[in-house]
């Protein structure tokens, strides 16, 4: 059996614009670059930033400190709806023969 059935479905996707709700970033916004679905993780562009140090590569030919992007659990993500510009819930329903994410507070399709 594929392992791919077992992922969970999460309410965030690449490319949503999220707010984070708690932590040392919150109330910072950004746009999700990663998700990460087994572990629940999502990547956002500007925030969660942390130095690393890392050696002389092809990818860092210089080495020293680098400024990366941490993951930040999803359930810390809440969409901004892209109709009002403020957070959401999102939810899910059967429209067309389709699943379609849906803003809770607006009730448009995401």
């Amino acid at each position: 059996m594929s392992r791919d059935r077992f992922s969970p479905k999460l309410h965030i996707r690449r490319g949503d614009t999220v707010k984070v709700l708690s932590g040392e970033d919150r109330g910072k916004t950004g746009r999700v670059v990663r998700v990460l679905p087994r572990k629940g993780l999502a990547i956002v562009e500007g925030v969660g930033l942390i130095t690393k140090r890392v050696r002389k590569s092809q990818q860092y030919p210089q080495g020293g400190v680098v400024q990366l992007e941490r993951p930040i659990p999803v359930c810390k993500l809440q969409l901004i709806d892209p109709s009002t510009n403020k957070p959401t819930r999102v939810g899910r329903r059967f429209e067309n023969g389709k699943w379609v994410r849906y803003a809770k507070k607006s009730g448009k399709v995401v």
